[in-house]
């Protein structure tokens, strides 16, 4: 780790760690979570990058106060985080939760973030499997006894400032998650180049994933012969993945990180054809 500290954000003091040099990533986590998650993906991110990893509103090592858990307020906090940084523009990158706020700095803030890439996040509440609604509409404080021994419990309670906070994270994230939200037409507004990363066993079904890909232009013809037709927007579904470990996934860098760079992994098959002449 190069360095850490804490940034205000509209009244959210935001911790964040700076791993790694070169351009600049931001990485935020998924919900309940903390930096940490990132651990076995991380030293690879940072290999040829400055990675900016933020402990989201609530989470980790930032307090929670008295604001409600907000998408949209986080996409604003992040921005104000990249330009105290000294950013003029940077790559964004968030998993489930932080793949929301990512959405949404993107949204809200497209002069900062060159490049996207989400995570098991969708743009709309009708994409999670339907069992899914009722459990997350049951996420309050009431479950914090429960919770003991989970990793969500045992990584807040190792690093939070307040870890008598942990009920009232609960209750907010389960307020935030039994709202209703559909982004679809800022899906369509985004104009800088995105990727989808989704596990083929994730909590967004696959019509959902499809969807996404499709709102972003990605996939709505034949990307012809030379590749004429083809969006600037990328999908990838990893194999043998739920949601709820896609951020360990071994196949996650090196997914991302040729898209994150602009780098082409595919062959040109005329390429080998003139080279086996």
């Amino acid at each position: 780790m190069t360095s850490s500290g804490h940034i205000e954000a509209n009244g959210v003091s935001y911790y964040y760690e700076i791993h790694g040099e070169g351009e600049p990533l931001l990485l935020l986590h998924g919900g309940l979570g903390t930096i940490d998650m990132f651990e076995p993906v991380l030293p690879a991110l940072a290999e040829g990058r400055q990675v900016i990893a933020v402990d989201l509103h609530g989470h980790g090592r930032t307090s929670l106060g008295d604001r409600p858990v907000s998408l949209q307020d986080m996409g604003d906090d992040m921005a104000v985080i990249i330009r105290e940084l000294g950013h003029a523009q940077v790559d964004a990158m968030g998993y489930s939760l932080g793949g929301g706020a990512a959405f949404r700095l993107a949204v809200q803030h497209p002069e900062l973030v060159r490049r996207l890439v989400i995570i098991s996040a969708g743009f709309s509440t009708d994409g999670f499997h339907p069992e899914m609604r009722p459990m997350q509409g049951q996420v309050s404080g009431a479950m914090a006894d429960s919770m003991k021994g989970t990793p969500m419990y045992e990584s807040y309670m190792a690093v939070a400032p307040h870890p008598e906070d942990f009920p009232k994270l609960l209750d907010r994230m389960g307020e935030y998650m039994r709202e209703d939200f559909d982004f679809s037409e800022d899906v369509k507004k985004l104009t800088m180049p995105v990727m989808l990363v989704f596990g083929d066993s994730d909590m967004f079904t696959t019509p959902h994933i499809a969807e996404f890909y499709n709102l972003l232009g990605g996939n709505v013809r034949d990307a012809g012969w030379q590749r004429e037709n083809m969006s600037q927007n990328r999908l990838a579904i990893l194999p043998d993945q739920t949601h709820y470990d896609m951020f360990l996934a071994p196949e996650l860098a090196p997914t991302v990180l040729p898209f994150l760079n602009g780098e082409r992994k595919s062959q040109d098959w005329a390429d080998q054809v003139q080279d086996g002449d």
